[in-house]
């Protein structure tokens, strides 16, 4: 048996709590990536709201897998501690939520500096975050993003050497899609990458257009299976990025909305996201729950 655990980023589906419940339970999902809910960012989520937020997943059957922090989000020349609040504004939700689990970004070099700066000044960053995780009792997932520092993936592979320990607070997330709109070969990054992967992002895109997973050029399918066979284990979660909803709108994303999707309604571009992510599971044979 694999430890397979799924969520989905159910921002997409919906704005309100109701909205996104009612979009995971169709979809038979039974875990959120809790990025923003109730038009709070996760990051400014009032300890009073997300009591409220809490009653009502539980009533439903559904846990927060993950925070979607945009924690690393700015640049390596903005105010660091603006990070540092927000991550021990999510150790105060930890407990209320029942989630330990944060998602990290690596930041942006908009000036340009020398890439040795970029590469000093985002580790100093990234250690002072894992340190201060490590004191709230919370797990931080770094996310591979277009332009930050841990874009390409022999920078992923320089943060993994230098803040990963197996079973440690500083994790890493793979997302398929990202390495493919950064142009690199997929397959080969997780070559490269799949003995220090904590997590998948379920994200597909072709031609810079995003797919339902499985349809794009992510190798999706054929890493699952290689993951599988070399039991690999951890958190799943689908961001669909089919439409761009508000939620994703104000993440950046990279490629572009899929214009067979793009005029549904979010909670219908979600679900169809979410079936092709859990058909494309069933079809590689993982179990998963």
């Amino acid at each position: 048996m694999t430890d397979w655990t799924l969520s989905a980023f159910s921002d997409e589906a919906g704005v309100s709590c109701e909205e996104q419940i009612a979009a995971l339970k169709r979809a038979n999902i039974s875990r959120m990536d809790l990025r923003s809910i109730d038009n709070f960012n996760c990051t400014v989520l009032p300890v009073p709201h997300a009591k409220e937020v809490r009653t009502k997943l539980d009533a439903a059957g559904i846990q927060v897998q993950m925070f979607g922090s945009p924690i690393g989000k700015i640049d390596i020349a903005d105010d660091f501690s603006v990070d540092i609040q927000k991550l021990e504004h999510l150790g105060r939700l930890a407990p209320v939520l029942g989630c330990h689990a944060v998602r990290i970004f690596s930041y942006y070099n908009k000036a340009n500096q020398h890439h040795d700066a970029w590469r000093a000044e985002s580790l100093r960053r990234l250690r002072e975050l894992s340190s201060r995780a490590a004191t709230l009792k919370l797990v931080l997932y770094h996310e591979n993003e277009r332009h930050i520092f841990g874009d390409l993936c022999k920078d992923v592979q320089t943060i993994a050497r230098e803040l990963r320990i197996a079973g440690g607070a500083f994790r890493l997330i793979f997302d398929f899609d990202n390495y493919n709109q950064s142009g690199e070969n997929v397959w080969e990054n997780w070559l490269h990458l799949h003995q220090v992967t904590d997590a998948f992002h379920l994200k597909d895109s072709r031609a810079g257009q995003h797919q339902p997973v499985g349809h794009g050029d992510g190798y999706v399918q054929e890493i699952l299976v290689d993951a599988l066979k070399h039991h690999w284990k951890g958190p799943l979660a689908v961001e669909p990025h089919l439409s761009h909803s508000g939620a994703v709108a104000r993440t950046g994303p990279s490629g572009t909305a899929n214009v067979a999707y793009s005029k549904m309604p979010p909670a219908e571009s979600f679900h169809i996201a979410c079936t092709a992510a859990t058909g494309l599971l069933d079809q590689v044979g993982a179990s998963y729950h």
